[in-house]
């Protein structure tokens, strides 16, 4: 879900502008599943921009704020959305925590580290969604710690329909600051792609386990 059609589209040009989102039709790249990609998406690139994360940390803020009110905590998922999380935090004044894909194997084996208690309010932060199985494994071990997880934002979406489908199976609202088609878009745009390389990108969407060049 994208609440406001402006900030999709500022969101998307700031990440194509910084080269948190790289485009390369012709040249696609490798992602760790072994799908063949023309987009790569790393938006732990924004921290390295004032301006870009302080738009970003306030967007997101504001989204949790009017959707949920002021909750109790901040969760960030490891690794890409500590940083984000601590600054979405900082903004509403709330404590934050950090969820890790699964419990240390040495020390006290904490999945979830920071302080937390049962029952409190809890929105989860993101920085990029794909089949969102990563993300949805954190609330599990939050919601096991015995959490009220109230709904999770994040920075950017790929649209994929098996995520769409994994947040609705699991009853979690996700809301993002853009996604793929506003990305495409403003893409075209601005003029990073033309547009034969926008159908390119957007066979790649449909299909995105069995797309070749």
């Amino acid at each position: 879900m994208i609440l406001h059609k402006d900030t999709a589209k500022k969101t998307a040009e700031l990440l194509l502008q910084v080269k948190a989102i790289k485009l390369n039709p012709s040249e696609p790249y490798t992602w760790a599943s072994g799908w063949k990609s023309p987009i790569y998406c790393d938006n732990r690139v924004t921290l390295s921009y004032p301006n870009v994360r302080l738009f970003l940390k306030q967007e997101i803020a504001k989204i949790v704020e009017s959707k949920y009110g002021k909750p109790d905590v901040i969760a960030g998922v490891a690794t890409g959305a500590i940083a984000i999380g601590i600054l979405v935090a900082q903004e509403l004044g709330v404590p934050f925590i950090y969820v890790r894909p699964e419990p240390k194997s040495h020390g006290r084996k904490n999945q979830i580290e920071g302080h937390l208690e049962k029952d409190q309010r809890v929105v989860v932060i993101e920085d990029l969604i794909s089949t969102g199985k990563s993300s949805l494994n954190a609330v599990k071990a939050l919601k096991e710690a015995g959490s009220d997880v109230k709904g999770m934002v994040a920075i950017f979406s790929y649209g994929f329909d098996i995520a769409s489908e994994n947040f609705i199976q699991n009853k979690i609202e996700l809301t993002t600051l853009s996604n793929y088609f506003y990305l495409l878009e403003q893409a075209v745009d601005n003029q990073y792609i033309t547009e034969k390389e926008q159908n390119t990108l957007s066979d790649w969407r449909e299909s995105p386990e069995n797309w070749k060049i």
